[in-house]
């Protein structure tokens, strides 16, 4: 059994604020409880609700670890209870509740997906967070079929870029919108069948040209606000509106009466409070259907820019840029 040190390097958020508040900091190693690893992080991902987290809007699960980081890859080096330690020295990835942004951190075996062979840690890494995010959102909560046609707002964001591809691999037509003609040329790289720039075009009339008229069966929705009442205007007689962000606000006016004729359903959740048995449902579902597609290297996540730890702050304000097509992450 290997050494390990008393101490690690992480990031923690010193107060709420700008990216500058990312700060290096010396904490004593996570202890593995029942049912948990201890993972020494190859590269963790940067998401969303770490930026919220920072800012003072998000705060950690009771809990979890109040350091930032939602998934990570690396291998096993300790094991709690309930843990068989054959597995120590093993790949895994992990969605975890907190603590990514560090050398080391725990995680629930029951949500870990093994790193396949040929694959990259970084990769890795870069999977748990928006695979759990959009199979659950998509595809069981929105009950997303093959020959369906979805509408996805941020299409070259993380969620985005794996919510095209997951889609594409289970038979849907893909319509995103982005908000530059660059950034629409790279979603049609990736994958999506069309994509609109929203900024010179009128997304909900776009869409009706697209479909005949029809709409869309499904929109994944991260923008919330003042785009729900247009996201509904998108939709189909049956269709289904799933909220997953709010990043234009948490309030919406939309007509009721409309909802009721064309018989539609709205619904949302967030995934960081979920119980350990509903991610550990998830990851046993996403190792059956998507894991082996990950294996065989049908899909996978979109990369965009690796940052060291150390430059957590600089991988922040990237982010924040709204700069990025696909994922962010941090070597460890």
């Amino acid at each position: 059994m290997m050494k390990l040190p008393d101490l690690m390097t992480a990031i923690e958020i010193s107060s709420p604020g700008g990216p500058e508040v990312l700060v290096a900091s010396q904490r004593p190693l996570p202890v593995p409880s029942a049912g948990e690893v201890l993972l020494k992080v190859a590269y963790a991902g940067v998401n969303r609700p770490d930026v919220i987290q920072r800012k003072g809007l998000y705060p950690a699960p009771p809990g979890a670890s109040d350091l930032p980081g939602l998934e990570v890859s690396g291998k096993v080096v300790a094991v709690g209870a309930d843990v068989d330690p054959a597995i120590i020295g093993n790949a895994y990835c992990a969605l975890v509740s907190g603590g990514g942004y560090a050398e080391y951190c725990l995680a629930r075996m029951d949500v870990c997906l093994p790193v396949p062979s040929g694959m990259e840690m970084a990769e890795a890494a870069a999977l748990p967070e928006t695979l759990f995010t959009v199979w659950h959102n998509v595809f069981e909560r929105g009950h997303a079929s093959s020959g369906e046609t979805v509408l996805i707002h941020g299409g070259t964001s993380g969620i985005g870029t794996m919510a095209i591809k997951l889609c594409k691999l289970f038979g849907l037509t893909v319509i995103v919108t982005c908000g530059s003609d660059n950034k629409c040329t790279a979603a049609e790289k990736i994958g999506a069948d069309h994509a609109i720039n929203y900024n010179n075009s009128d997304f909900v009339e776009r869409v009706k040209a697209l479909t005949g008229g029809e709409g869309v069966h499904l929109v994944l929705d991260m923008v919330a606000g003042s785009y729900v009442s247009r996201n509904l205007q998108c939709l189909r007689e049956d269709g289904r509106h799933v909220t997953i962000a709010v990043q234009g606000g948490m309030t919406a006016e939309i007509n009721m009466a409309y909802v009721m004729s064309r018989r539609l359903t709205l619904t949302g959740s967030t995934l960081r409070p979920r119980t350990a048995a509903f991610k550990a449902m998830l990851a046993q579902e996403l190792s059956a259907k998507v894991w082996p597609s990950v294996c065989d290297g049908t899909l996978r996540p979109e990369m965009d820019k690796i940052f060291p730890l150390a430059e957590a702050t600089a991988a922040h304000a990237y982010m924040e840029s709204g700069a990025h097509v696909g994922k962010i992450m941090l070597k460890v």
